[in-house]
């Protein structure tokens, strides 16, 4: 059995991402729900972790993964990218219009050191996986100090 090492700051990342995800809903019910209109959406995302990886899954129908992009920045993870309107009709010509165009940008931050380099995505049915390997820490060695 591994010991983990608890991090008390975890909880509160989680805590904050949550609480933002619950203003920025808000804020876009608040601005109206067009999705023309407002530019900007959200594209709802999982992240759960096992134990040699963080996996981030963000549902992205109807986008060309070539609209994508993600970074990596010490231990936040950018998600960001444009799903296009097809400017085949004009806006008044639709009845009801639910899904959301223009561009978004989400950030997570991430609950420990990762390996950057060795970090995967896969784009499969309207779903973006991000597969972020941990790094394999050393646990605390105890060294004895001699005293002269």
């Amino acid at each position: 059995m591994a010991f983990v090492r608890w991090d008390p700051f975890k909880d509160l990342i989680f805590l904050q991402e949550r609480m933002s995800r619950i203003f920025d809903e808000a804020l876009m019910q608040y601005k109206g729900s067009s999705g023309l209109a407002s530019g900007a959406w959200l594209p709802p995302v999982d992240i759960y972790e096992t134990g040699d990886k963080i996996v981030l899954k963000a549902e992205l129908p109807g986008i060309d993964i070539a609209d994508v992009s993600i970074e990596v920045d010490q231990s936040v993870i950018t998600l960001k990218g444009e799903r296009r309107f097809i400017k085949n009709l004009s806006e008044e010509n639709y009845h009801r219009m639910e899904r959301f165009y223009g561009t978004f940008q989400r950030e997570f931050s991430l609950p420990q050191v990762v390996e950057k380099e060795s970090i995967t995505a896969n784009f499969l049915d309207g779903v973006l996986e991000i597969t972020v390997p941990k790094t394999v820490e050393e646990p605390d060695k105890s060294v004895k100090i001699r005293v002269d």
